[in-house]
């Protein structure tokens, strides 16, 4: 199982027959502890258990770039 951080995003897929995948967050709202820990489904207010999701992978930060000039 993949190691999950506080407040970090991730492409998961609930454990569920045709579930699509979903971008979820780490929520500590309910408590600090990892066991308090729930996934907020992105764009709703709703959180779910992380045991019911498989985690996909980690959405790393992009980095912003400076655009170059074309002259």
């Amino acid at each position: 199982m993949t190691r999950l951080e506080p407040s970090a995003y991730y492409w998961a897929v609930a454990r569920q027959p045709e579930a699509q995948p979903v971008v979820v967050q780490v929520s500590t709202v309910f408590g600090e502890d990892p066991e308090y820990w729930t996934l907020a489904l992105v764009g709703s207010d709703q959180h779910k258990m992380p045991e019911e999701f498989s985690i996909l992978a980690r959405i790393e930060e992009c980095q912003a770039t400076t655009p170059r000039s074309t002259t």
